[in-house]
């Protein structure tokens, strides 16, 4: 049965992700484009004045923050597998958001849900033990927030069995396998580039729920929020585009998670 579309759709991209001198993305374009916000937490990303003036500006802007919380790899941006402890990976995550929503409330805001990066997002789609951490982590923190996260996944699941809300994600510039999971990014044609081709791919996403795997298979897919990664080249432009075709579609474009 193919899923029906939202009512309304969120936008949210990954931001925060800059280090000191070295700056990724254009933060303050993709805040004016986006609804949420996936703020790194410092342990992949983001050091302490980068993650405050991205809150900040989320703040200024209405955009609601999430916390993307990761391994602790620094060196591999959180696109490395880590066989933690779940006891570890519990007490990581809990450290990251408190850090995040200390700095988002100095700036009138709060952490409103959270979404995990990179390796971690990957391996909490069917490892069982790094899920139950990840929602052990949330119900500990604050078991109103929110998980965002790919439809189908464990995480959902065991989220949503804890009494988590839970909102299932799809990426317009990630390539899906049949199976319905992304296609590891060290493959060819695992990110898509051209604006027009993504934008058309995200309104068939949310009006039809539907998505072509990249066999050409057709996968039904609940879409409650379109990541756009903010680390993408040309992310602003197929940001603009995707808000603006889904617009032209007659979607409503609001966050999920409240800002205020």
């Amino acid at each position: 049965m193919t899923p029906q579309p939202p009512a309304a759709v969120d936008l949210n991209s990954d931001l925060g992700e800059g280090f000191g001198a070295w700056r990724l993305g254009d933060d303050e374009a993709m805040l004016g484009l986006v609804t949420s916000a996936n703020v790194a937490c410092g342990f992949h990303a983001g050091d302490p004045r980068t993650l405050l003036a991205t809150c900040e500006t989320a703040a200024r802007r209405g955009v609601a923050v999430g916390a993307q919380v990761s391994y602790r790899d620094l060196a591999g941006f959180g696109r490395r597998f880590i066989d933690y402890d779940p006891d570890d990976l519990v007490a990581d995550l809990l450290y990251q958001l408190a850090a995040l929503d200390g700095l988002a409330r100095t700036s009138g805001g709060r952490v409103r849900y959270v979404k995990p990066h990179g390796a971690l997002y990957n391996a909490v789609v069917t490892h069982e033990v790094q899920a139950r951490a990840v929602v052990e982590a949330v119900r500990r923190y604050d078991p109103g927030l929110p998980v965002l996260g790919l439809a189908g996944s464990a995480l959902l699941r065991v989220a949503g069995a804890a009494g988590l809300r839970t909102v299932a994600e799809a990426f317009a510039d990630r390539a899906y396998t049949p199976e319905g999971g992304l296609v590891p990014r060290g493959r060819e044609g695992a990110v898509l580039h051209d604006p027009a081709v993504v934008a058309e791919r995200v309104v068939r996403m949310v009006t039809t729920g539907e998505v072509a795997a990249a066999d050409g298979t057709l996968l039904p897919v609940l879409v409650d929020s379109v990541c756009v990664h903010g680390d993408t080249p040309g992310a602003v432009d197929m940001a603009r585009a995707v808000r603006a075709a889904l617009e032209r579609a007659g979607v409503r474009i609001a966050a999920f998670a409240g800002a205020e």
